[in-house]
């Protein structure tokens, strides 16, 4: 285009990672597209991708430092040293330059830990930015605060897949590159709406089931990848590890497992054989117990052999993790990679669809309370999200820093979270917009978002892009927010650029990063490189070795749990409405970036509620109300569709006026402490 300026980049919306390029002109974007040869992105982009710009130059964007009045009113000794640069914004808040909003914040934090204890103080967030910003954050919480609570959003998402991977296979990470859906002869996608959530690895699944007729999905009610889908399997809410055992328990009455495979790479197996055959949860007869449901009983089986016998892929997304068994469930499906070799070669092998690009890249960096940078065990183990909230409630945390997670829109139980941080004496947030958490904050300071800054970001298959600026900005980066308060609190970073940090990150997590200069990086910025990277990039894990501490893949049986939607089922008592909940394609997560483009927030402006066709006599308004123990929404808009099962239904929780997350109590992940967003009984109230 003339007079444009084109500039490669990296979208950081979803897991899927894929390589941009802009076409910039006055520092303005003109459009985003991708080239053809873009390896992830395969030329082609999602609508937030192409169009969801329009937050970079939004004039919402938080641009100038605030600090809440009522926060110096109880703090005036710090009121008096900043009382020069304070500017009235409004009746709650004072306007200040960069230097005043962190001075007062390294104050607080120094006046906290001193008063309090250096445990008092909690970071979390780091996913939305660069993994050089977050290598500092949690840096900077574990040496200069002396805190060893830090945590992210995987918390919410995909931390049961690693756990779940790490405990088997001793890595939790996919396995394989996207491209590898092309080699394979079998694909399982359970809990995930990939086309809605990952649309670009939708594309793959969706070409190749096309062609070969090879694709199972599993999901609780009718998605778009079930209409490529040779195997179409409806499965309750709760199910997964119903499922999966049962796949498993088909592969070893048939003996379709791979002997070889188990004997020189596995341990653990004969005890778990046991186990599954003794087990009648792991029958998949037992479907023939659960009203609607009876076909399974056959499906499974034929979906268990197409797998056990074929090179074949599992695919899976927050369906599976946001249970209070979503770690188990995970380790079900890496059971089944390791009885039949569909691991450690192309085309067979595990994908987490990650829900943020770089939510693997906040992982790698060690922004969680039990892992140091590389995955290495720190010298203390702090506390998860849901302990820090208790823990606020109790008064023994006193001070929240948090880099664009927004914990009182995305996290359950939030009106348990609001009650927490009302005995906060310091909320810090860095955030792109006013969010729902920056409302609650005392300092707020605005920073670059990706398309305005130089860092790495890590994707869903482990692969690492480099962002560059695609538009100049005057406001801060995260780290260089991260600098100051260590700077202030009597620390000595000195980092002139990302790129500082970055070689320390190569120092520091050596065993995956050591070879991922920046000078690899920009040359291979359509392509990317996979960690581990040394010489070279790596593509397939486990080809030869697992990574555990004897490098052999480890069976861990867990038995299915009966509760909840499928007791009522089996017991014929199954009243009232079941409720899960999950993405649209239009918009991304908490929506703070994507309603301020307009075309996306035209196709979808609001939360809606779907409800069997079936059950229309039980809502005969236009809007009704979901109500628990825990909470209640606002009046949420009703559709009628065939896409859900009768008496259950689904809603999306982009808007934080809707409140969903208010009906989530504390069920949630029995290791990992993730949410269990994907089912709720409710009531429904008409309005």
């Amino acid at each position: 285009m003339e007079n444009f300026e084109t500039i490669d980049s990296v979208c950081t919306y979803c897991g899927v990672g894929c390589d941009i390029a802009a076409n910039v002109k006055d520092n303005k974007i003109h459009n985003i597209f991708a080239h053809k040869d873009g390896v992830v992105s395969q030329g082609k982009l999602c609508i937030k991708g192409k169009y969801g710009f329009g937050f970079v130059d939004s004039k919402e964007r938080l641009k100038t430092p605030r600090i809440k009045k009522s926060f110096l009113e109880k703090n005036p000794q710090i009121k008096d040293r900043l009382s020069s640069s304070l500017r009235e914004y409004d009746d709650i808040w004072y306007e200040c330059d960069l230097d005043s909003a962190t001075t007062a914040a390294a104050m607080k934090l120094q006046e906290i830990k001193e008063k309090y204890g250096r445990k008092s103080i909690a970071s979390i967030g780091g996913a939305r930015t660069s993994c050089e910003s977050v290598y500092l954050f949690q840096k900077f919480t574990r040496n200069t605060i002396e805190s060893p609570h830090v945590d992210n959003c995987a918390r919410v998402c995909h931390s049961p897949s690693l756990k779940g991977m790490r405990a088997t296979i001793g890595e939790g990470a996919a396995t394989n590159p996207y491209n590898d859906i092309y080699n394979c002869e079998f694909m399982i996608v359970i809990g995930s709406n990939t086309t809605e959530a990952h649309p670009i690895i939708a594309n793959r699944i969706v070409d190749v089931a096309r062609e070969h007729d090879n694709l199972a999905v599993f999901d609780v009610r009718e998605i778009k990848l079930h209409r490529v889908s040779k195997y179409k399997a409806i499965i309750p809410y709760e199910a997964n590890l119903l499922v999966l055992n049962m796949l498993a328990h088909v592969i070893i009455e048939e003996e379709l497992y791979d002997e070889n495979f188990i004997a020189e790479r596995t341990k653990g197996f004969a005890e778990f054989k046991d186990k599954i055959l003794s087990d009648p949860f792991a029958d998949p007869k037992y479907f023939e117990n659960i009203q609607g449901y009876e076909y399974l009983s056959k499906m499974i089986p034929k979906i268990a052999r197409e797998y056990a016998l074929k090179k074949s892929m599992i695919f899976w997304g927050l369906g599976i993790t946001e249970h209070v068994d979503g770690s188990y469930a995970v380790m079900a499906i890496t059971h089944l990679a390791l009885m039949t070799g569909n691991i450690g070669r192309s085309g067979a092998g595990l994908m987490p669809l990650r829900g943020q690009n770089n939510v693997q890249g906040a992982c790698d960096m060690g922004m969680l309370p039990y892992y140091n940078p590389d995955y290495q065990e720190p010298k203390e183990i702090g506390l998860m999200t849901p302990q820090l909230v208790d823990e606020m409630l109790d008064g023994k945390i006193k001070a929240l820093l948090n880099v664009g997670e927004d914990l009182t829109h995305i996290h359950p139980n939030i009106n348990k979270i609001d009650k927490a941080l009302e005995n906060l004496e310091l909320i810090m947030v860095q955030e792109l917009f006013v969010t729902d958490i920056t409302s609650k904050a005392d300092i707020i300071i605005g920073v670059r978002s990706a398309y305005e800054k130089t860092g790495v970001y890590v994707n869903a298959m482990r692969r690492l892009h480099l962002s560059q600026p695609l538009v100049k900005s005057d406001l801060p980066d995260d780290w260089e927010v991260i600098q100051l308060l260590d700077n202030k609190m009597g620390g000595d970073y000195a980092y002139k650029d990302s790129k500082e940090i970055w070689d320390e990150v190569r120092e520091v997590a050596y065993r995956r990063f050591s070879g991922a200069s920046y000078v690899r990086l920009e040359r291979h910025r359509k392509r990317g490189l996979q960690w581990p990277v040394h010489t070279e990039d790596t593509p397939i894990l486990h080809q030869l070795d697992f990574r555990t501490d004897d490098e052999l893949g480890e069976f861990h049986y867990h038995q299915y749990k009966l509760r909840n939607m499928i007791k009522e089922i089996v017991e014929k008592n199954l009243t009232g409405y079941y409720l899960t909940t999950g993405r649209t394609l239009a918009m991304y997560n908490n929506s703070a970036q994507t309603k301020q483009t307009e075309s996306l927030t035209d196709r979808y402006s609001e939360d809606i509620l779907l409800v069997n066709e079936n059950d229309a006599d039980d809502f005969k308004s236009e809007r009704v109300i979901l109500k628990t123990q825990y909470g209640e929404t606002t009046p949420l808009k009703v559709k009628f569709t065939d896409k859900v099962e009768p008496k259950t239904l689904f809603v999306t929780f982009h808007y934080a006026d809707s409140k969903i997350n208010s009906l989530f109590g504390d069920e949630r992940d029995e290791l990992i402490l993730t949410a269990a967003f994907k089912s709720v009984k409710v009531e429904v109230i008409e309005c």
